[in-house]
């Protein structure tokens, strides 16, 4: 009997899967995405909101190089907006509530589309290996199915637990089944697990919820996430804002001893950006009430989703503590909250690449790898596929610096410093944010999707015409402008008028005013996009090569290259601390050493001095 064999098959069909099936079959290579079962397909377990805080320059930097989530979010809108719209755009950043349904069904049809991909239920328990190397994955079933490479993103399924006041199962996230077998697996293969926690609000039954009694919250429809989506109508959905109060915090500090988050019932640990609402009230007790978003699960659901609202109380809890919330006093359950604790790997374990450092031909993606989020999985997935394709051409791989993208901030952070708690993307995680706008993630990244075989010749064509136009904005920006007609913007916009004429980069520099008020000057077509981000390019002009200078000083630490042997415990210069994290997580140049927590520059220091001499002795 011959044996199945795949080019590459990938453990799971969550965001970060998907992403990575699909990168994989799209560059020609035959490729087996296992989930367990069709309805985990891109299910969004927690929030129905794509994008956010940083995630929203995330799903951007997928969509330029080539990815999918953008595409399917913009297909699933019932409402979208700018957060941080009153800072600067550095910090812009999308946010759309999706139908989670059609969601789904967007994605399950892209998979569907793409030749060369195959998605089957099945569970991977084992991974194979021949010659030190991965070869494939077993099935809980017995079954042995071989590859060339193997992608594991299996989400928050290992020996997942959920957790209800005294009540826990095994469990995966929504009621489905867990992954029970993989975790010893890896163990096996000396790859370092451990434990995490999250969880998620309950669900409330739309027709009984007073929404007079809230803030109604609309959208914008202004933009889209995808550079290749057109703006336009769909049918939207408001959300409403209400908060909590006395007698919630209240009944949550009489019943906090049958929290499992503080009875010990909980081991894993949780996300620090995303707590619980009995963690808020522990941590926060002087606060008088907390924000609590009431947002649509999709246009033909009967179910809200609480915002704010994550819980791991018994049942009883949480109806007395969601009924003292206005606009919820008459409210029905449809789902309670949970919580779910999950096995994790620690990401230092692994290349900038995603690459295990153990096990050639293995890749890890997504919260398998200790993130949180939708987004930041699917920027791991999509990266895993990216490098486990190029792996099998033969090809150089794609490692995006920090300068480059978010993306890179989220893969070095996890691989370099790891993460003792679920990490989420924020923009402040990002030194060179200003550079990193969601605005400009086609200039920075659709020639190396393209390059690297994933971004389509349209994309590509689409994204030179944008280059142009800025470049002629660009251009046209020391061009005097006529008097009056600059004046005239200034005073609408409140900001002073100088004695001199203006030429269109000096207006388009003032803080107040925006691309809008300057398409008028200019005596070409330009799109509207292409504009707003020649304004803003003129206005971060300064601060852009200031930060040129530091993203030059920390590519030269990038390219000295550290030995993969070097032994740290025989270098008595380095401090013991710095001798241990250096030798645990094997940098691969001083620029990655340089962010190792515990590695301090008088130790970056020694290592150059080491390197210097082995450059003078010719090594």
């Amino acid at each position: 009997m011959q044996r199945e064999k795949y080019e590459i098959i990938v453990v799971g069909g969550g965001h970060a899967g998907v992403e990575a099936a699909l990168a994989c079959a799209r560059k020609g290579h035959d490729t087996l995405m296992l989930c367990l079962g069709l309805g985990t397909v891109s299910m969004m377990a927690c929030n129905p909101a794509i994008g956010g805080t940083a995630k929203g320059h995330l799903v951007r930097e997928i969509d330029a190089l080539g990815g999918e989530m953008a595409l399917a979010a913009d297909k699933a809108l019932v409402q979208i907006k700018m957060l941080n719209s009153a800072k600067g755009p550095a910090v812009f950043s999308l946010r759309g509530q999706e139908d989670k349904a059609v969601y789904q069904r967007v994605i399950a049809d892209a998979l569907r589309r793409t030749p060369r991909l195959t998605v089957r239920v099945g569970e991977g328990v084992e991974v194979l290996l021949s010659g030190g190397a991965v070869c494939g994955v077993k099935l809980a079933d017995g079954e042995e199915i071989f590859s060339d490479s193997v992608i594991l993103a299996t989400g928050v399924y290992l020996n997942g637990k959920v957790i209800i006041g005294e009540y826990s199962k095994s469990s995966g996230p929504s009621g489905h089944p867990p992954a029970i077998g993989l975790t010893d697996s890896l163990l096996r293969l000396g790859l370092p697990v451990r434990r995490f926690k999250t969880g998620t609000p309950a669900r409330i039954y739309r027709d009984s919820i007073d929404f007079d009694e809230m803030e109604i919250q609309l959208g914008e429809n202004t933009d889209r996430f995808s550079f290749m989506s057109e703006v336009g109508s769909f049918p939207e959905e408001p959300c409403w804002l209400t908060y909590t109060n006395e007698r919630t915090h209240a009944i949550i500090m009489e019943n906090i001893s049958r929290s499992p988050l503080y009875n010990g019932s909980i081991s894993g640990i949780g996300p620090r950006y995303c707590p619980s609402i009995e963690d808020k009230i522990m941590r926060f007790r002087d606060k008088e009430r907390h924000q609590i978003f009431v947002e649509p699960e999709g246009l033909g659901s009967d179910e809200m989703y609480i915002q704010g609202m994550s819980s791991s109380l018994p049942h009883d809890v949480q109806e007395a503590m969601y009924r003292t919330i206005p606009g919820l006093t008459r409210c029905r359950f449809a789902k309670y909250a949970y919580a779910i604790e999950y096995d994790c790997v620690d990401p230092t374990s692994l290349y900038p690449t995603l690459e295990s450092k153990l096990l050639p031909g293995l890749y890890l993606a997504g919260q398998l790898n200790g993130s949180s989020g939708y987004e930041e999985a699917a920027a791991q997935g999509l990266m895993a596929g990216l490098n486990a394709s190029l792996r099998l051409e033969g090809r150089e791989k794609m490692v995006l610096a920090r300068d480059e993208a978010y993306i890179g901030v989220l893969i070095d952070d996890l691989v370099t410093k790891g993460t003792n708690e679920p990490y989420r993307m924020m923009t402040a995680r990002a030194e060179h944010r200003i550079k990193l706008r969601q605005d400009n993630a086609d200039m920075r990244l659709t020639a190396k999707g393209y390059a690297a075989g994933l971004a389509t010749e349209e994309r590509m064509r689409r994204t030179e015409e944008k280059r142009e136009m800025i470049e002629r904005v660009m251009t046209f920006s020391s061009r005097v402008l006529p008097r009056a007609e600059a004046e005239a913007v200034l005073k609408k916009r409140g900001e002073p008028v100088p004695q001199k004429p203006l030429t269109f980069g000096e207006l388009a520099r003032r803080p107040a005013v925006t691309a809008e008020d300057v398409a008028g000057f200019l005596p070409f077509e330009c799109s509207r996009e292409a504009l707003s981000a020649a304004v803003v390019e003129l206005k971060y002009e300064g601060y852009l090569k200031k930060q040129e200078q530091a993203v030059k000083e920390q590519r030269r630490l990038e390219e000295k290259l550290l030995p993969p042997d070097i032994d740290y415990f025989s270098i008595s210069a380095l401090r013991l601390e710095a001798r241990q994290k250096l030798d645990r997580i094997r940098p691969l140049n001083l620029g990655q050493a340089s962010r190792i927590s515990g590695v301090s520059p008088a130790d970056i220091a020694v290592l150059i001095v080491l390197l210097s001499r082995g450059t003078e002795r010719g090594e």
